[in-house]
């Protein structure tokens, strides 16, 4: 292996990640969500969909299912289309998730060009994937060719200095402290320009 495989680290981050089904969506507790969440009151978000206040009130705690014309009204009066009533919210995030590296911590993945460590590697379903890389390589031919990935990537020189090298840019020298956030499915490869190996912090979305 010759290059650092982005492709495999973030296998390995997504693993233990089952497909999931998601339940059906509870019209009441649906809608309750929704009007909570604009800070309305029974009152004012009847007012708005067009609807009584007591026909509000039986939808939200599930003593009617409402007639399609009823349905229309709750959606405009949120804002929203009445398929979206039926949707859950998109973000699946566990709220209180934590994950703590101490120093010398973390999964290792070697090639002969890096030494990675990842990062908060214990969490699975992460939207982003953070490791820490040792960059060994000396020269761009160490390389076979570009590395490639989806996502975006976000790379933080943490000692030394470096030569980030990219598809469409001139190659760029960066220090201690410098950053770069740039779309990884553009070709790119690092290597040390300092007499030690430098030392640098990946972060790469995973969505």
């Amino acid at each position: 292996m010759t290059d650092r495989s982005p492709s495999q680290l973030i296998h390995v981050a997504r693993a233990g990640g089952e497909a999931e089904t998601a339940a059906p969506v509870d019209l009441a507790v649906r809608v309750r969500e929704l009007r909570r969440a604009k800070g309305w009151t029974l009152e004012e978000a009847a007012k708005r969909a067009g609807l009584a206040r007591s026909t509000l009130s039986k939808v939200e705690n599930g003593q009617m299912s409402p007639t399609f014309d009823a349905l229309k009204k709750l959606a405009v009066g949120l804002g929203i289309t009445v398929p979206q009533l039926f949707t859950p919210t998109a973000s699946n995030q566990v709220n209180g998730r934590l994950a703590v590296n101490r120093l010398g911590e973390g999964a290792t993945h070697n090639t002969t060009t890096y030494e990675h460590v990842l990062l908060a590697d214990q969490l699975t379903k992460k939207q982003m994937l953070p490791y820490r890389a040792r960059v060994r390589a000396r020269r761009f031919e160490e390389f076979d060719g570009w590395v490639r990935h989806e996502g975006e990537e976000f790379l933080y020189v943490l000692t030394g200095t470096i030569r980030l090298f990219t598809e469409f840019y001139e190659p760029m020298d960066l220090k201690r402290g410098d950053s770069v956030y740039y779309d990884a499915a553009m070709g790119h490869n690092v290597i040390s320009t300092s007499a030690e190996d430098a030392t640098i912090l990946w972060v790469t979305s995973l969505s």
